[in-house]
């Protein structure tokens, strides 16, 4: 009997799977139909605290609730009905009558292995939303300036915190920047490193023609560029290099979709291709590592261990440090400088990653 051949999530099949989930029972059940839906694929979610409010799909409704239509048509037509008196579509509706609703979510990232290696998974990048009842149709205090600030209101309040009715949801919808809603990494990873070479390549005859002045204290001499930057066509992109980094670390017995989520971006600007991503932790310390005048690099050093712990994941500081916002990057060098002076040690295959780091950085 031939086994049934794998199929890999689609932007179709994933959409239905999350246009079929109840929304009583999505939370719960959106892994299992992923999984039920894609033989094969065991996969997980992660939920991001990013929260973030929708400005495409708000709804007018009326005093008993009915679902008069879209916000922004219904403004539109307002406003033409009064001959764009601003004053006047004010003074008709600061009674706070009409009230409108808004889709309001959270990021959420669903993972499924395909491989042994670092980067052999499939991301999954959604967002949960609710859709609630947002606020009156104007502000009832202020006259709006001008048409975009009743088309984009923003005298709600929309902190995570803000309590509002909700009407509908939660639902699971596929997001992510362009390009970036459903990928394979270790693809991604490759496709990126190939641009990012073929980028490079297409600027050799400019490179080799530019140089560099360099002015000195009694003299002014010019360097060919390349030779003065003799690896500039074996550039790595930061993204292959923290891939590479987990893999060689103390955290590789880890799979790194435990841990980190990739807000990833494909996308043409002015003729240039644009490729990458933001590693956003799932699992983030209490506060922020920083370098505070007058430390010790032992001192440094529990610290980082303590996020380790507090993380659950060995060089989890390392990793935060890329980031840069939870964890300083001047605490990377005053450690890597502590290890060349032999002060304190670290695993031979995390202190390699840092002293490689601290040699040649990279951040997002």
């Amino acid at each position: 009997m031939t086994a049934e051949p794998i199929r890999l999530p689609d932007t179709a099949s994933v959409q239905a799977v999350l246009k079929s989930l109840e929304p009583v029972s999505a939370d719960a059940e959106l892994a299992p139909a992923l999984a039920n839906a894609f033989p094969g694929f065991d996969f997980t979610a992660a939920s991001i605290d990013d929260f973030y409010w929708r400005g495409d799909a708000r709804t007018v409704l009326s005093p008993s609730g009915t679902r008069i239509g879209d916000h922004r048509a219904w403004v539109e037509r307002e406003l033409a009905d009064l001959s764009g008196d601003l004053t006047a579509f004010w003074n008709r509706h600061r009674s706070g009558d009409l009230r409108f609703t808004e889709w309001r979510g959270a990021s959420v990232f669903a993972f499924a292995p395909t491989g042994p290696g670092v980067a052999d998974f499939v991301q999954l990048s959604l967002g949960r939303e609710t859709e609630v009842l947002a606020g009156p149709v104007v502000d009832p205090d202020y006259r709006p300036y001008n048409a975009d600030d009743l088309l984009d209101p923003s005298w709600v309040r929309r902190e995570p915190d803000a309590v509002a009715p909700v009407l509908a949801g939660p639902i699971y919808r596929l997001r992510g920047r362009a390009g970036g809603g459903i990928v394979h990494m270790r693809s991604f990873l490759a496709r990126q490193a190939r641009i990012e070479r073929e980028q490079r390549a297409a600027r050799r005859p400019g490179l080799e023609n530019r140089v560099i002045h360099e002015v000195g204290s009694d003299s002014m001499r010019d360097t060919p560029f390349l030779d003065a930057n003799p690896d500039w066509f074996d550039f790595v992109p930061r993204e292959n290099r923290f891939f590479a980094d987990w893999q060689r670390s103390s955290a590789c017995a880890d799979r790194i979709f435990d841990h980190w989520a990739f807000d990833i971006y494909d996308f043409e600007d002015r003729g240039r291709r644009e490729i990458g991503f933001i590693p956003r932790p799932l699992k983030m310390p209490a506060g922020k590592l920083a370098l505070e005048d007058g430390i010790s690099v032992h001192r440094l050093m529990e610290r980082t261990e303590a996020i380790d712990a507090e993380v659950g994941l060995p060089f989890a500081w390392f990793f935060l440090m890329t980031h840069g916002h939870w964890a300083d990057p001047d605490v990377g060098d005053a450690i890597a400088e502590g290890l060349r002076q032999g002060r304190v040690r670290l695993h031979d295959r995390d202190a390699a990653v840092l002293l490689a780091w601290a040699d040649k950085k990279y951040l997002f």
